[in-house]
């Protein structure tokens, strides 16, 4: 479909229309649209979509057609061995500040808990990654492997993290940890891994429906 207009006004591009949807969430909209170049009168009602900071947008889940980018202006990277290595240490590196900014903001609350995702939405992404060529699958499974492994090294006791941060404590004590106060720390990192766990598992069912 072109659109052409919304309620007898021309749109005059993409980010015209985008504009115009963010804008009307709820509100009926009459779109003009050239379909197999026949003009059709459609309505439409965009959804209200919340945002991290409390507002809501206009959403109808749409999108543009793929460019069809020209051969001039296509360009393609390779790399050695060694400059290989050096970009996956790169790589590694940004997704670790990068998952561990995201955690940051989600404590002070800069991103909202929904953005959690349990099992559904790793398969979802899995899928869609799969689909979309072998490169975007494994880079999937390197960020998801990264992110699993910043997650392990959090100071909670269960994890790994929890471990290191027990050790810590006996290197600046001189002795270790209680076993009372090890006990204690396992039911506490429990409880947080189960609740994080529980509302992962929420989220993923809130999107489902």
């Amino acid at each position: 479909d072109h659109v052409v207009s919304i309620d007898g006004a021309p749109v005059a591009d993409w980010t015209a229309f985008v504009s115009i949807i963010r804008e009307s969430g709820g509100r009926t909209l009459e779109l003009g649209v050239e379909r197999d170049d026949a003009p059709v009168t459609l309505s439409l009602v965009p959804q209200r979509k919340p945002l991290e900071n409390g507002a809501e947008v206009g959403y109808i889940g749409a999108g543009v057609t793929p460019v069809d980018w020209p051969e001039a202006l296509l360009r393609e990277v390779r790399y050695g061995p060694l400059e290989a290595v050096g970009q996956a240490f790169s790589r590694t590196g940004e997704m670790i500040v990068l998952t561990v900014d995201a955690i940051r903001k989600m404590l002070v609350g800069l991103i909202s808990p929904s953005n959690l995702s349990g099992p559904i939405t790793i398969a979802q992404i899995s899928g869609d990654s799969a689909r979309a060529g072998m490169e975007a699958f494994v880079g999937f499974l390197a960020y998801l492997s990264i992110s699993l492994g910043v997650l392990n090294l959090l100071p909670i006791p269960v994890l790994d993290g929890g471990h290191l941060l027990y050790y810590f404590i006996e290197v600046v004590r001189g002795r270790p940890v209680s076993e009372r106060a090890q006990a204690m720390g396992l039911r506490i990192g429990l409880a947080m891994i189960g609740t994080l766990m529980v509302m992962a598992l929420y989220f993923d069912l809130m999107r489902l429906w």
